[in-house]
């Protein structure tokens, strides 16, 4: 089973083309048909069509559920650098990996997956990481994820192998996906980035 989050704001949905494009591969990866996607005007509840509204679609050759849910960013200070190789190519709906590795945390707000020396991204977003005016991504993401996608082609944030023994060179760390742009991401100084 997969899963895909939709950002709706104001009764619109943003980036729609990346995630159905992201839909289609998953499919065609895993040797199914996407199923069609409704227009939102036909599923978009009426007291859901002012702010930002989570669409959250569990689907495999059909669509299992569809969810729209009122956004609301986590508050996330502080970040604990933790070991991990979890699979998330695709933006399966089992998350048990990430939920293991989440056990790690401690008095931390989220983590930061570090693979084979790599930053990598949090459990729930991808993340971009500040130095003066310039935003750098790793080039070692679990999920390329949308939101990353269009950063990436706008020219906004640049790839780049970052290290975890790296990170005191940077200023802060951006989290980013679907619902969370660089202008509404939580903020976290690397200060608060902790083994």
């Amino acid at each position: 089973m997969f899963l895909e989050s939709i950002c709706i704001n104001d009764g619109r949905p943003e980036n729609l083309e990346a995630h159905i494009e992201r839909m289609h591969l998953t499919a065609l990866e895993h040797g199914f048909r996407l199923p069609v996607l409704p227009t939102i005007a036909s599923v978009l509840p009426n007291n859901l069509t002012q702010g930002k509204v989570k669409w959250r679609i569990l689907y495999r050759e059909e669509i299992q559920t569809m969810e729209f849910l009122p956004y609301k960013p986590k508050t996330v200070r502080s970040l604990r650098l933790v070991e991990g190789n979890p699979d998330y190519t695709f933006k399966y709906a089992d998350r048990s990996a990430l939920e293991d590795l989440l056990t790690q945390k401690g008095d931390c707000d989220e983590i930061l997956v570090v693979r084979e020396g790599l930053v990598t991204d949090t459990s729930y977003s991808n993340v971009v990481l500040q130095q003066g005016d310039q935003f750098y991504t790793p080039t070692s993401y679990l999920l390329n994820g949308t939101r990353r996608q269009q950063l990436l082609r706008k020219g906004s944030i640049k790839e780049r192998v970052i290290q975890a023994t790296d990170l005191h060179q940077y200023d802060r760390l951006l989290m980013i996906n679907a619902l969370l742009n660089l202008n509404d991401s939580p903020s976290i100084p690397i200060h608060n980035i902790h083994w």
